[in-house]
């Protein structure tokens, strides 16, 4: 197939994008490189990328409408998957309105384009952030309708927008709700990373509340096959993404701390309320729709993570966080 697949430079979207090339498919990626993290990890994930042939990359950014129609005007797509999005939940609070230009907006324009070109399928990257509130395991089926933070306020836009699209046009529409995806070079304004870089670097490291806070921590690869499944036809449907596992701050601090043989020095912040006290994903609906199920553990996924940190560590280290 011939993917649009945007956000491609992000932790996420590089994944995918990379599962997809060595699966023989055509990758067209598209990522704005802005600097809400140091661009240099953007960069080095483009890098790898960039050894496909069969894969080409514009810079562009996903509310810009013309730009991307000129995309749909010389390209022929079978799907788009759309990871392009203003992630984080504490920073939405500063700047609310490009979280919904982006994660609102932005699918919209996408959504509008796929009707117009006639492409029919999209799998659309979304939050676990929006269970906030609900009983857990969280299951697809609950209410979500009390969002806590701009960010999570923007993806139930793009969510509820895509089945808007879904219904009056009958687009296929695969939406994935990702649960803390950790991983080689992952985010660093997420924990793994922020804790395995500052003791590294002998510097403190910062937990807000007491670390008993849990996260269904999920593993990169493990997201990535889940994504890519999600491209067959299914009508409209949302599908958790997680671990199905999960482990309190504190715990996965302390694996970090034995797998690098060195101890953190913890600064202890005061709990954000619009962070939310628990993950934990009920994964059967993905299962038993995609037949994917998550296979790598907190402990193994973290050793990956450290190795690539070690090999990478000579231009990881100048990463600003």
């Amino acid at each position: 197939m011939r993917i649009l697949l945007t956000g491609c430079a992000g932790f996420i979207g590089w994944k995918v994008a990379e599962k997809l090339l060595r699966e023989g498919h055509e990758v067209v990626g598209v990522d704005n490189l802005n600097d809400y993290y140091d661009p240099a990890l953007k960069r080095w994930r483009l890098s790898q990328l960039e050894a496909y042939g069969s894969f080409r990359f514009f810079r562009v950014d996903i509310e810009n409408y013309e730009a991307l129609r000129v995309l749909f005007q010389h390209h022929s797509f079978d799907a788009v998957v759309n990871e392009a999005a203003r992630a984080g939940v504490r920073y939405s609070l500063e700047d609310p309105w490009v979280y919904m230009r982006t994660n609102a907006y932005g699918t919209l324009n996408l959504l509008e384009l796929m009707r117009e070109f006639g492409v029919g399928k999209m799998v659309l990257a979304s939050t676990s952030s929006l269970y906030a509130g609900q009983d857990m395991p969280f299951k697809e089926e609950l209410p979500v309708n009390t969002p806590i933070s701009p960010y999570a306020a923007s993806k139930k836009a793009a969510e509820v927008t895509a089945y808007t699209y879904h219904y009056l046009y009958g687009l296929d529409i695969s939406v994935v709700r990702y649960f803390t995806v950790y991983g080689p070079a992952g985010r660093p304004d997420m924990s793994v990373f922020r804790f395995i870089y500052r003791i590294l670097k002998d510097e403190p490291v910062e937990i807000f509340g007491d670390g008993s806070q849990k996260r269904d921590f999920t593993y990169i690869d493990d997201i990535a096959e889940g994504t890519i499944r999600a491209l067959k036809p299914v009508g409209y449907e949302i599908i958790n993404l997680g671990n199905s596992t999960p482990h309190s701050l504190s715990e996965m601090l302390g694996m970090v701390e034995d797998l690098l043989g060195k101890k953190a020095k913890v600064v202890r912040k005061e709990f954000h309320r619009a962070d939310l006290r628990a993950t934990w994903a009920d994964v059967g609906k993905a299962e038993k729709l995609l037949g994917w199920k998550p296979r790598t553990s907190l402990r193994e996924g973290l050793e990956k993570t450290v190795e690539w940190f070690r090999e990478n560590w000579r231009w990881v280290q100048r990463i600003r966080i």
